[in-house]
Order: structure tokens, then sequence, then C-alpha cells
């Protein structure tokens, strides 16, 4: 009998290995995409700081966002979130920002709370790029800040390498989610099974405008060493900052803000004349 169970163990080692990979093949973007398993919800939250705008993409989405126009004149930042984050809840970047006259698009990506379809890269790039649109049809001439953070640096990156913004801060940027992947499961296939790789280490190339990264020291999720790969294959201009003694999720701070509307403002500034 022992003998017989000693037979099997191999096979019983090779099936079970096969169904975890299954697993994580058909898991995947409930791992990559959490936020969307609060798209029950009929439409984000609507708080002071935003208005409820609609933003169809050309593929036949609708994404639910909330805008809060800049001063006559000064930019508007388009944040593209975390993939866990609730656009609602960021009122106190809103009002940061507005105390310097900037105004803020947030965006729900498809498949999230108020959005129709589902999250893919395909759609969040696609998302990105109709958010960009629908802010520069109303902004005129005002200066677009490309904000990502987490997740939303690789819809930011390639936003930026698709139109032209102001300036692009990513904070706690990454090289490519397959990177990312590859070093939290190295006991599975992952170039293989990995649906949305977010490669940002492919397109940071074709991002000219001036780029602040921001990372925390502490980041677990994303590690620095990560961000700082990306930003060693970014081109000029580009500041990397370390803010230590924060992680993932209590990287944002008033400084960080502050930070984020000086680059901003200095980059928007124009050149001293020869």
């Amino acid at each position: 009998m022992i003998w017989n169970i000693l037979k099997t163990l191999p096979i019983a080692a090779v099936i079970a290995y096969a169904l975890l990979v299954a697993l994580m093949y058909f898991a995947q973007r409930a791992l990559l995409y959490p936020g969307a398993s609060k798209a029950a919800d009929a439409s984000p939250a609507v708080p002071a700081w935003g208005a409820r705008a609609a933003i169809a993409t050309p593929d036949g989405e609708t994404l639910a966002a909330l805008y809060a126009p800049a001063s006559q004149g000064r930019p508007t930042a388009l944040f593209f979130p975390g993939n866990g984050d609730e656009i609602a809840s960021y009122g106190f970047l809103a009002e940061l920002l507005s105390q310097r006259g900037y105004g803020l698009l947030a965006v729900s990506y498809r498949g999230y709370p108020g959005s129709t379809g589902s999250p893919s890269e395909t759609g969040l790039l696609a998302d990105g790029l109709a958010a960009f649109d629908w802010l520069s049809s109303r902004n005129g001439t005002s200066p677009i800040v490309i904000l990502g953070r987490s997740l939303g640096t690789g819809v930011a990156v390639n936003t930026a390498a698709e139109r032209d913004a102001a300036a692009v801060v990513l904070i706690s940027a990454y090289q490519s989610i397959l990177a990312l992947a590859r070093d939290q499961y190295p006991y599975l296939p992952v170039g293989a099974l990995l649906k949305d790789s977010f490669r940002s280490d492919l397109r940071i190339a074709r991002v000219s405008e001036p780029k602040l990264f921001i990372h925390g020291d502490l980041d677990s999720i994303t590690p620095l060493s990560s961000g700082k790969a990306l930003f060693d294959a970014a081109p000029d201009p580009r500041t990397f900052s370390v803010h230590n003694g924060h992680g993932h999720n209590d990287i944002w701070t008033p400084a960080l803000v502050e930070q984020v509307i000086a680059f901003a403002d200095s980059a928007i500034a124009p050149a001293p004349p020869d």
C-alpha cells in the first residue's frame, strides 16, 4: 500500500501544480483589479470637491469620473488611481490642488464603480486616452499634468506616450506587471499565463514630457527597485524622489502634493530668455 502511495506522489504533484496554474490563470484579473469587485455600486459617491462626469470611450464604454475644474489658465491633474482605489476618496488631493488653482479629473476605470465594461490592459489604456481627450476638449489651452499611482502609472505612461501633456508624475511606479508577477510568483510560468503585462518599460522611451518619479523606500507592493528601473529607462528630463519611511499605501502626504505642484509649475513655466 505504501509503495502504491509513493508511486502516485509525482502524479499527484503534477496534478496539484496544474490545478494551481489553472487557478492563477483564471483568477489573475480578479487579483489585478480588486477595485472592480465594487462595481455593483451604481456610481462612485459624489463628494463636495467634484462633479460627476461621464466619458465615452471609442469602443463603446462609459467611464464614471469626478471633475473639479481648474482656475482660469491653471493646470488640471488627470489622475489614474491604483487598482483598489475609489476615486471619491481623493478629496484631500482635490482640496490641496485647488488651493493652488489646480483642477482634478479622477477616472474610474472600465468595470470599476459607475463605469461599464470589464477591466483589461487594452481597456484601461483606451480609458486613459479617452480621459485625456475628454479633458482636452474642455480645458482649452490650459496645461494637463498626467498623474498616476501604482497600477495607474502604467496607464499614465501610455497616455503620455500617445498624447502631449505638460508634465508626468508617477507615484509608486513599476517596470511592468510582468516583472512584478515574476518576482512574486517565481514558481509559475508567468510569461505564458499573464494576460495584462503593462510594459511601461517598453513605452517610457516615448514619454518626452518632464517626469517626476516618487517612491516610498518601504514599498513592498511595487518595490523601490522596480520604480528605479523604470526611471533608469526613461529619457530626460526626469527626476527621482525617494520618500523615506513611507510604503505603498501611506505615500500620500501634503508634502508630496506640494512637491507635485512645485514640479508641475516648474515644468509649465516658460523658459527664461537667452
